[in-house]
């Protein structure tokens, strides 16, 4: 395997060699970039559209092959500015992915982690959500609108407004006042149930409402976020620092969830962060996606201020890794302390998993067969 870890001076010569790719069967999306120094980057791009995130991270070798993989906000620009049609969830995924590939490189030729490059650490540790155990360490959790119906219809009845409380009251009886839970509407509830939703979880304090509609329109988000006391976060299907602008501008959200996957990699976190910072608004960055993912979210709550928690901290998909993160303990995580990610592809367990992505997950509603979020 190559020397991924062997530091080089700052006058010393490096250039990218190759880009490759790799979709895994549960569609995680890698890409690793190799120098001629030894030294290699992995990063993590969406799992949605997965050949095609993969197919274009290979385009973008015309460009940085031969390059010195350092200057990495220059090559954000270049990958960016370089095409004609810019943004989008599949080119920003691909700028993503390399961008984490590029920081990992420039972390282990400086033999520290990326977030000391970047000013960091500003923290020890990252508080982190997920599955509530003695054995995950995590004390924050989130879940959805828990109810006997698999969809929720434009305007719902008191009967399904009633059971979603009366759940998430349970879940509270539970946990106690120790276990902050956020309500995660995935944007599948349509703005009028929503609202009723919203109102009826109150009493019950939930720690935030996630994705309360879709991003779409950040107006109606911005009047259902004026309703309510509950922070609004949202984030997960907004990219790049102009799909961030106008929910600061119009408070559509208090919590921005960016995913370092998808909304531009750990540079355009950066900038996220600080345009946030500006509206006293915390990063909780999303992440369902695999182990890259969750070491650059860690990189990135390492050199930011304003960092609230972690989503999927504890996650159990570390096989990959040749070595484990550090444990959750009390509910946080420690920083990473390795050079770049901070972590190290096992690459055989890894071509284990090659194969064909999932495909898309259509949900219809069971009453009369029209189609509805999932």
């Amino acid at each position: 395997m190559p020397n991924t870890q062997a530091p080089i001076g700052p006058n010393d010569k490096i250039k990218v060699t190759q880009i490759e790719t790799f979709v895994l069967e549960n569609s995680w999306v890698f890409v690793k970039i190799s120098t001629d120094a030894g030294i290699t980057g992995w990063g993590e791009m969406l799992k949605d559209d997965a050949k095609a995130c993969a197919a274009g991270a290979l385009e973008v070798a015309d460009y940085l092959v031969g390059k010195d993989p350092r200057p990495v906000t220059h090559h954000w620009q270049a990958i960016h500015r370089g095409a004609f049609y810019r943004g989008g969830p599949i080119k920003t995924a691909i700028s993503s992915g390399i961008d984490m590939a590029l920081w990992d490189i420039a972390g282990k030729c400086h033999g520290v982690p990326a977030y000391r490059l970047l000013g960091g650490p500003t923290r020890d540790r990252v508080r982190v959500y997920g599955e509530v155990s003695d054995k995950t360490g995590v004390n924050a959790m989130k879940v959805g609108p828990q109810s006997s119906r698999q969809a929720f219809k434009y305007v719902e009845g008191p009967k399904y407004v009633d059971e979603v409380a009366e759940r998430f009251k349970a879940l509270r009886d539970k946990h106690g006042p120790d276990v902050d839970i956020g309500v995660d509407f995935h944007g599948a509830v349509q703005p009028p149930t929503a609202l009723l939703l919203m109102k009826a979880l109150e009493p019950y304090q939930p720690w935030f409402y996630e994705e309360i509609v879709q991003a779409l329109n950040v107006d109606v988000m911005a009047e259902l976020a004026r309703k309510t006391h509950i922070p609004i976060a949202t984030g997960e299907r907004i990219f790049t620092k102009w799909g961030f602008r106008e929910i600061l501008e119009k408070r559509a959200a208090v919590i921005l969830q960016p995913d370092v996957c998808y909304a531009g990699g750990i540079t355009e976190l950066k900038i996220i962060a600080g345009m946030a910072e500006a509206y006293y608004t915390p990063l909780a960055p999303h992440n369902p996606q695999g182990p890259l993912s969750l070491a650059a979210s860690l990189q990135v709550a390492g050199f930011i201020p304003n960092f609230l928690a972690q989503e999927r901290g504890d996650n159990e998909y570390m096989e990959l890794l040749a070595n484990p993160l550090p444990p959750v303990t009390q509910g946080h995580r420690p920083l990473p302390t390795g050079p770049g990610l901070g972590v190290t592809i096992d690459e055989d367990k890894l071509m284990g998993l090659v194969g064909e992505p999932h495909s898309y997950a259509v949900k219809f509603d069971s009453d009369d067969g029209s189609v509805v979020d999932w």
